[in-house]
């Protein structure tokens, strides 16, 4: 390989999350009700193999070549109905690098008032929709648990060929999980640490 091919590859190249196997995109929908500001939440279908009955921004698995904005859009109309033209997208939240090795794009999208009114979630996914005033959200800190992340080699792990003792002091990590209760439900995980990323925005603009 010549050096300046491989010059010419990263000058165009857009760097990603090393490893990944796969990206995802939620549509972090803000919605006006009742004169005020609120988060429109997702419950998982109870027929859902992964995470069924747990609070959830609409979205899902980027096909090849989309853009996260436009897997949002797609994702929130394959499962609330409501069309892309109802939605104005604000902009791109922080995204999240999860150590099973995929991104996970939030955007942040205002929805129109009367999209909702001609709302219909898939009862195949969703099991029905709420909503969080984002006073609330602003005015209330989520409880905080942590738990720690231990590593565990196999037991072919090539101790010999790498020069290092089983003993090896391997680095471990910590994981944060925020949960936001909110008349019976938790918002939690992933949707939570969006949630608080949100707020955190929100929580700038005052500075």
């Amino acid at each position: 390989m010549k050096m300046e091919k491989l010059e010419d590859m990263l000058r165009v190249r857009q760097p990603g999350l090393m490893d990944a196997q796969r990206s995802y995109a939620v549509l972090v929908p803000l919605v006006e009700r009742e004169g005020e500001l609120c988060l429109l939440y997702e419950v998982r279908a109870s027929t859902l193999r992964r995470q069924p009955g747990e609070a959830c921004f609409p979205g899902g698995r980027m096909e090849a070549g989309e853009a996260p904005e436009e897997c949002a859009l797609r994702e929130t109309w394959e499962e609330l109905a409501i069309p892309s033209g109802q939605i104005k997208l604000l902009g791109r939240l922080d995204f999240i690098a999860h150590r099973a090795n995929f991104l996970m794009w939030p955007v942040l999208g205002a929805v129109d008032a009367k999209a909702l009114e001609r709302m219909v979630p898939s009862p195949a996914e969703v099991e029905e929709v709420f909503y969080v005033p984002l006073s609330h959200l602003l005015n209330t800190a989520p409880i905080e648990y942590e738990y720690e992340l231990i590593p565990t080699p196999a037991e072919n792990f090539p101790y010999e060929l790498i020069g290092i003792p089983r003993s090896y002091k391997w680095q471990r990590g910590r994981e944060n999980v925020p949960v936001y209760p909110w008349q019976g439900r938790a918002i939690w995980g992933l949707t939570g640490r969006i949630t608080r990323n949100l707020i955190q925005i929100c929580k700038e603009l005052y500075h």
